[in-house]
């Protein structure tokens, strides 16, 4: 069969493959692919070159090749055992991979084996760690420091299991699993499970095409997040990337309202996540805010949240308050109210289901809170909303 004879271009081809090579494998491609190239290494390692840079891709390193450039790749060592797929890019993957960029179409997301902070932090003085409190990377122990019976260390941290494989790389595999499965897939009934990977699988059908793009998404999405590493303080006013998205304090020290209840006032006067005050930011109170804001229904105490960012509870709402201007559990209480309004604009949950969602014990103290917080009770609320 010719390409000619093909009902999808070779470009918009998705092939799935997952290979096992030794010394003597190589690929060279002067005209580079009509499609990109995602290549996620396993095990050993692999040399790629394209563009003029040149990469080792080392276990859990991603690399990516846009299409149209000359490049080459071959096994590094003895060994190099890795997933890659062929596609194109829907139009949000390139501005996710534009930071890991080491040349124009070239891109390596590395893996948690590379994620160093460019500090080491250390923990303050007298920190003690809950009993499932969590290391950064990088992090060292102060004088004084007490670490749990059940502290998880991250790979590589001194104490930490040797070759335990970091939980996103399970994942990662997961769904590139998921990915050469759905490749297989008719476009008929229900797609098949993950099974025999030995073979490369063209997506054929156009809902297997989607699948499998939907996992590379979610590929792409785990490989390029940011570690969870926590340094020290930021400068007065500076930020650390991601942690409020657009939004940025104002000078009353209240952000500016985002999705999900992040920032400033919202409806009937809410304010909100209080915002970052005018002072330097501290990475763990962002990374706080974050957690809070993502799932704001969450059993969230000061004592997880501090675990969460390597913190003594004591230390933690010292700081969080400092940075913030409120306690932590008043941050919740406030993210929780505003995710409860956004519940009750655009579902039709009662108000019973609105407040087990949002995270609250019973009806009626959500209902009383919510109250005090925007002047009406939830269901005056919603039929304000919409009359």
């Amino acid at each position: 069969m010719s390409a000619d004879d093909m009902s999808v271009p070779a470009a918009e081809l998705v092939i799935v493959g997952h290979y096992d090579k030794g010394p003597g494998y190589a690929t060279r491609r002067p005209s580079g692919s009509p499609s990109w190239l995602l290549m996620w290494t396993q095990e050993g390692a692999g040399l790629v070159e394209q563009g003029g840079a040149a990469l080792t891709a080392g276990a859990g390193d991603l690399v990516v090749l846009a299409s149209r450039a000359a490049h080459h790749y071959r096994t590094e060592g003895e060994r190099w055992r890795f997933w890659w797929v062929h596609f194109q890019p829907r139009p949000s993957w390139v501005t996710w991979l534009r930071p890991y960029a080491l040349s124009p179409g070239c891109h390596l997301a590395p893996g948690p084996h590379q994620r160093t902070p460019t500090t080491q932090p250390t923990l303050p003085p007298g920190t003690t760690l809950g009993p499932d409190a969590t290391l950064p990377s990088g992090a060292t122990l102060g004088h004084g420091d007490n670490l749990g019976p059940r502290t998880n260390l991250p790979p590589g941290s001194p104490g930490a299991a040797a070759g335990e494989p970091p939980p996103v790389s399970g994942r990662i595999e997961r769904a590139f699993l998921r990915a050469h499965a759905y490749a297989r897939w008719s476009g008929r009934g229900v797609p098949p499970e993950p099974g025999e990977t030995s073979r490369p699988v063209a997506a054929m059908a156009e809902r297997a095409r989607e699948l499998v793009l939907g996992a590379v998404e979610e590929i792409l999405l785990l490989a390029t997040a940011a570690p969870d590493a926590f340094g020290p303080e930021l400068g007065d006013g500076e930020m650390g990337p991601g942690a409020w998205g657009a939004s940025a304090p104002d000078a009353g020290g209240v952000s500016a309202p985002g999705p999900g209840g992040l920032g400033g006032p919202g409806p009937g006067g809410s304010r909100g996540v209080g915002g970052l005050r005018g002072v330097g930011v501290d990475r763990r109170v962002a990374r706080a805010l974050e957690l809070i804001a993502a799932e704001p229904g969450a059993p969230h105490t000061v004592t997880s949240l501090a675990a969460a960012v390597a913190l003594s509870p004591s230390r933690f709402a010292h700081v969080f308050a400092e940075r913030t201007g409120r306690t932590p559990m008043r941050a919740v209480r406030a993210a929780r109210l505003a995710h409860a309004a956004q519940l009750l604009e655009a579902t039709d949950l009662d108000i019973g289901q609105v407040a087990a969602a949002c995270g609250f014990v019973s009806p009626f103290h959500f209902s009383r809170t919510f109250a005090q917080e925007y002047g009406l009770p939830p269901r005056a609320y919603r039929r304000r909303l919409n009359s």
